[in-house]
């Protein structure tokens, strides 16, 4: 969840007399259709750019059908091509006066990984027209900047390809038998950039770079004599041991403020060793009864 969005979770769209509701929307190739492919499979309605004004119908069509568990988990898809798309924000705030609570999931991505994911498809960029590409892409950005601010969880998939994309959202809307925090644990290269939806970011390059180890090179993080080394360096356990101590009364918080999602990015130079075995040492050492953890890689596999 971005340090910019209120605290609005998932979670909050539970209460057993008001329909879940979620509006993903967000820049243009950033996403939106992977997010509605998971959604989908994982039992919403997926509704794809529905116009504005038919937003609050929607839900009471939902209210209506209470009996009905699968019409009172709705997704709406939208972008700037929806019909009354301008109106969208207060539409949202409408809703929430109203007590429908929709949550809003906002895809962002950089301009340059948007500008690659157009050229490799072949497609205009909505805004296009005749004018350049880059421009299309910020006058949208621009133009959706408001919207963003009132996002609940905003969503950076720069350097996430279709597979990491669906294993990142996937969490946020698979149920759960109780409540729980979700924390994705991302490792990253701090070469490449720091992932802009990231809640905690930590350093790993206070340890030894594996990297200078002519057997470990070719190797990562996932692998067990790069983990080892990387583990066995000094300040390394320490290091876990003072995260976990760290979210003992930040989860404790997160449950009493009813936020259920976190990114916690951890990175290193190239994000290939370092950040890649602390990743997963502290997701797993993260895990218990009141946190799920997933981990996404965001950069292993680049050169």
């Amino acid at each position: 969840m971005s340090e910019n969005s209120p605290d609005r979770p998932v979670e909050a769209l539970r209460a057993p007399t008001t329909p879940e509701v979620v509006v993903v929307t967000g820049m243009s190739g950033a996403g939106r259709s992977t997010v509605a492919n998971v959604m989908e499979d994982l039992g919403w309605y997926v509704i794809d750019n529905l116009p504005i004004q038919l937003l609050p119908d929607l839900v009471d069509l939902a209210i209506a059908n209470k009996q009905t568990q699968d019409v009172r988990r709705v997704g709406v898809v939208v972008d700037v091509r929806a019909e009354g798309f301008t109106d969208l924000a207060g539409a949202v705030e409408h809703m929430r006066t109203a007590g429908w609570n929709p949550l809003v999931l906002f895809l962002d991505a950089n301009d340059e990984a948007l500008v690659r994911r157009f050229e490799s498809v072949r497609r205009p960029h909505p805004l296009q027209g005749k004018g350049r590409l880059l421009d299309s892409i910020q006058a949208e950005r621009e133009r959706l900047s408001d919207l963003r601010s009132i996002a609940d969880v905003v969503v950076d998939t720069s350097g996430l390809n279709v597979h990491q994309l669906s294993r990142k959202i996937h969490p946020i809307f698979a149920r759960e038998g109780r409540h729980k925090v979700r924390l994705a644990v991302m490792s990253f290269g701090f070469k490449y950039g720091v992932p802009l939806d990231s809640d905690f970011v930590f350093d790993m390059r206070f340890l030894p770079n594996p990297f200078w180890v002519p057997e470990l090179r070719a190797h990562t993080g996932r692998e067990q004599a790069v983990s080892d080394y990387v583990m066995s360096q000094p300040g390394a356990h320490e290091f876990i041991d003072a995260v976990v101590s760290l979210f003992v009364p930040v989860t404790a918080g997160y449950i009493r403020e009813n936020r259920s999602y976190a990114t916690i990015a951890v990175g290193c130079t190239g994000g290939k060793h370092r950040s890649v075995a602390t990743a997963e040492a502290l997701a797993e050492r993260l895990a218990n009864d009141e946190i799920s953890t997933f981990v996404v890689h965001r950069d292993l596999g680049r050169e």
